[in-house]
């Protein structure tokens, strides 16, 4: 069966769909500030009911998550979509050229608060739902939503939600549409991420700020304890010295390594868009440490005094916040563990503070059957061949769907690389917008064929 008559629906209702994202696009849904976020769900309910999708609107211990759901007993394959309908602040509001809540087309792009990340790329779904049945008048496979109105401030209620929901949450396979395409342009197929654990480490010194000069010598600098400390972690080479660090990681797979050196690599590119001209990395170098690799970063170091001019004081405190980027099978809780040991051991009167974020890194096996048909959809719909990670460098909730459902999870964003999400002019590409309909038909169709 063919979806050449799909398409030219999607095309036909160009207008009809772009007014159908603009719609969603004007309501505001600030998670932070908690600005619109239940008439944007109720918003996202009606898009559910004007598509055929059952839905219900479940409220959590924060903000409401939007359910959906259409199914027939008949059908052997259930694909679970997950999105995000909150979305960040716009400010500065200044450096918008429009405003970031009446969309606007300028050069092929649609500007606004939401446009990539990501109202743009659920209502890609949801319209490829409403597509599909138009023209065939039912789904050949079920399919389920969750849309979530947390996201950007972490997803705090999602895992217990999806915990005390599995029976209705059961599924073959997870799919979204979040994040940017690869820079080359080609649709990125993401199929993990690296967890992270991010704390903060405390020295003191006096009960307040002295005199650099009349108690120097005499009064401990707290800034120096933790630079003494920092030192005892992570050696100059950047290996990190942290007794069980590197116990439980898993190295990269051989099929993992293939897929690695098919991924483009532009050197210079990436020196521009960095920013960091001095970067000397082959490919092969720099797609590992992205992915199999951990991190221990410095986010930011305060201490004493930092504004203009001269104070000469011997500071009474330092406090050095630190991220860690995880990989598999790296867990939160033994890295904090080993962390509070080492610092026992090197300097224990630092105090470590609690678990500021902690996510387990997740990772879907590349060599899955769901994998190939996810790729070979993308490239039907897009008429390019998608570039497939076995992981993204950042971190996201995605151990939801691995760990706590146990199911295979695939990221395949549909906004531009440079959609400028977080940031002032936030868009997508109406070409990506349409190229994300028909992807996400492609997808079903390719599921009821296996």
């Amino acid at each position: 069966m063919s979806l050449e008559r799909v398409e030219e629906l999607i095309a036909e209702r160009k207008e009809v769909y772009l007014e159908k994202l603009f719609l969603i696009l004007r309501q505001k849904s600030i998670s932070a500030q908690n600005v619109g976020i239940r008439e944007c769900a109720h918003l996202v309910q009606d898009m559910f009911t004007e598509c055929g999708i059952q839905s219900e609107i479940y409220q959590t211990r924060g903000l409401p998550i939007v359910y959906g759901e259409i199914s027939r007993p008949e059908n052997t394959f259930t694909l679970l979509i997950y999105g995000h309908y909150d979305v960040q602040p716009p400010e500065p509001l200044e450096k918008w050229l429009s405003d970031p809540f009446e969309p606007t087309i300028r050069e092929g792009r649609i500007y606004a608060r939401g446009a990539g990340d990501n109202k743009g790329q659920f209502m890609a779904h949801l319209l490829a739902i409403r597509s599909y049945i138009d023209v065939y008048g039912h789904l050949p496979i079920n399919v389920k939503f969750i849309i979530e109105g947390e996201e950007e401030m972490g997803s705090p209620n999602l895992p217990l939600f999806v915990e005390e929901h599995r029976e209705l949450l059961k599924a073959d396979l997870v799919y979204t549409a979040d994040g940017s395409s690869h820079e080359s342009g080609a649709q990125s197929i993401l199929l993990g991420v690296r967890g992270m654990l991010y704390v903060e480490m405390t020295a003191k010194g006096a009960e307040w700020d002295n005199h650099s000069g009349n108690k120097g010598n005499i009064v401990p600098n707290p800034a120096w304890k933790l630079i003494d400390l920092l030192k005892t972690m992570r050696n100059d080479q950047g290996q990190v010295l942290i007794e069980g660090f590197y116990d439980q990681i898993l190295p990269p797979s051989e099929i993992d390594k293939k897929i690695m050196r098919e991924i483009p690599y532009d050197l210079n590119e990436v020196k521009e868009k960095i920013g960091y001209p001095n970067l000397e990395m082959d490919s092969e170098t720099y797609q590992h440490k992205l992915m199999f690799e951990p991190t221990f970063n410095i986010c930011g170091f305060n201490s004493g005094y930092t504004g203009p001019g001269v104070k000469t004081i011997i500071p009474s405190t330092a406090t050095v916040k630190i991220d860690i980027r995880l990989v598999p099978d790296q867990d939160p809780d033994y890295i904090y563990q080993c962390i509070q040991q080492h610092i026992s051991k090197h300097a224990p009167d630092i105090q470590l503070s609690e678990q500021l974020y902690s996510v387990p890194s997740s990772r879907t096996s590349p060599d899955l059957e769901c994998v190939r048909l996810v790729a070979e959809a993308v490239e039907a719909s897009t008429g390019r061949k998608p570039v497939i990670q076995p992981s993204l460098g950042g971190s996201l909730p995605d151990y939801i769907w691995t760990k706590i459902l146990g199911l295979p999870s695939i990221n395949a964003p549909y906004a531009n690389f440079d959609q400028g999400n977080h940031s002032p002019n936030e868009n997508i590409k109406v070409e990506n917008f349409f190229n994300g309909i028909k992807s996400t038909c492609h997808v079903i169709h390719k599921f009821s064929e296996k």
